[in-house]
């Protein structure tokens, strides 16, 4: 946290930046009110980076328009029904918004959109106090109508008006508090908390693309776990992302297992960590993060108390997949993610054989074709599962999946493994057998891709004898 003087400091190096600057000398002569507001403002306190520049003003949305025009290099309007204006101006992108005083009318999933009159205004109804601030432009005046420099201070979460009426309002909010607690570190007022498990229900009333792209801004923030326990706390997850809290099973005294839950948790923690050692993800990861949080999500179905205290979760992988395809199309994610997000559960069990039996050329080969483009993913989700305190079990998976690895690398440098397809094509399939185009010859590539993986590469010479074989084994 940057001192107040600190602060304004920043602040005022960034009303003299060429955007701003320009900015708000074209409102200023034009008779409108500018402030800088929200993030921008906040992270000055932080001492933080600013990527974005957000202002808001009391122009209308045409009279933004006609401002930025001239001193614009592009502009566009695509946020014009909700009073923003977006333009690059001196290489920057900025968005201005007319002063807001919308609100939900209680059972509508989308806010009505409401002009206000007032910068003081605008900001009492934004989200939390840290996000109420604003630097009017160009006279570099701080409005602070809620306190939210002292809630920077205490790192603490507050909304500007009561909370129920702030939820009321949005109840999206209550999510965006969750992502922010994580994103900033901060603490959830005590009655800002209360409210937000009293109004869990409210959430319903939220488009699910809205909830997706809030839960997945919580996912990629360096430190998701605190934001995903207030969700479970709350009594949101319960209806936003039900198999999450769903994960605390219970147990009993005679049948022991870890906590799932808290597994999953530090599964995500570790994902998040190979991503950064590893360094070959260029940003945060929406796909394995959603892997690692989601991977154990059959075990609650798939729990059998076995003789002698044993759990038993068999296929919870395949069936935490298909729960995973179910709560992501319920989100709206898009089928990309969906497709890579339920293969990474699918398979994320694969490798732990290889820990007790080293697997054959043909074992390591089909885990390549399996995992396809995920291979990458797969290897960090693997080695994040691995959460046992046990330091000999740890040391004894780690070294294993080292090796398995390093003789991925072997095998794809010397047989181009990410590859992997049958030393026949179609044509020549159908050539060779003199058939033409049907269900028979994808059964005849299908046989020369298991003789591929299983003995490598043996030339298409050979290829071509061991089809002829399997075709008159087959036509006999």
């Amino acid at each position: 946290m940057q001192s107040v003087a600190a602060a304004l400091d920043r602040l005022g190096e960034l009303a003299a930046s060429p955007t701003v600057a320009t900015l708000a000398a074209a409102f200023a002569s034009s008779g409108h009110e500018l402030a800088l507001v929200g993030g921008p403002v906040r992270d000055a306190f932080l001492g933080r980076g600013t990527n974005d520049l957000d202002f808001t003003t009391d122009a209308t949305p045409d009279e933004i328009l006609a401002i930025v025009k001239p001193i614009a290099e592009a502009h566009w309007d695509i946020g014009r029904a909700f009073g923003t204006i977006g333009a690059k101006i001196a290489g920057e992108t900025v968005e201005i918004t007319t002063y807001r005083a919308d609100s939900y009318d209680g059972d509508s999933r989308k806010p009505e959109v409401v002009f206000g009159s007032s910068l003081e205004h605008d900001l009492t109804r934004r989200d939390f106090t840290v996000n109420a601030l604003a630097l009017r432009l160009p006279q570099l005046t701080l409005v602070d109508p809620s306190g939210g420099v002292e809630d920077l201070l205490a790192k603490t979460l507050r909304t500007p008006a009561a909370p129920e009426q702030s939820f009321g309002d949005d109840p999206l909010r209550m999510l965006r508090a969750a992502r922010f607690s994580a994103q900033l570190g901060f603490d959830v007022e005590a009655g800002t908390r209360a409210a937000m498990t009293a109004l869990a229900p409210e959430i319903d009333r939220i488009s699910a693309e809205r909830v997706r792209d809030e839960l997945s801004k919580l996912l990629l923030t360096a430190a998701p776990r605190g934001g995903i326990r207030l969700l479970v706390d709350s009594g949101l997850a319960e209806r936003v992302l039900p198999e999450i809290p769903a994960l605390r099973l219970e147990v009993d005294e005679h049948h022991h297992h870890k906590d799932v839950y808290e597994h999953s948790l530090t599964v995500l923690d570790q994902a998040i960590d190979y991503e950064v050692s590893r360094g070959n993800l260029d940003s945060p990861d929406l796909v394995l993060r959603l892997a690692a949080l989601l991977h154990d999500i059959g075990k609650p179905a798939t729990r059998r108390l076995e003789p002698g205290g044993a759990v038993s979760f068999h296929h919870h992988d395949a069936v935490g997949a298909k729960l995973a395809r179910r709560r992501l199309r319920a989100l709206r994610f898009d089928n990309d993610t969906i497709a890579a997000v339920s293969r990474l559960i699918e398979l994320h069990l694969r490798f732990f054989g290889y820990a007790d039996a080293t697997w054959t050329d043909s074992a390591v080969r089909r885990y390549v074709r399996d995992a396809g483009d995920q291979l990458e993913r797969l290897h960090i989700l693997t080695r994040a599962d691995v959460t046992t305190r046990n330091r000999r079990k740890a040391d004894r998976l780690g070294f294993a999946y080292d090796d398995l690895e390093e003789r991925i690398a072997v095998l794809a440098e010397e047989e181009e493994l990410a590859a992997v397809r049958p030393e026949l094509d179609g044509q020549q399939i159908m050539a060779l057998l003199d058939v033409k185009p049907g269900p028979v010859v994808g059964e005849a590539y299908r046989y020369l891709l298991e003789v591929r993986l299983d003995e490598g590469p043996i030339g298409p010479d050979a290829a071509a004898e061991r089809l002829r074989e399997w075709w008159a084994t087959r036509d006999a």
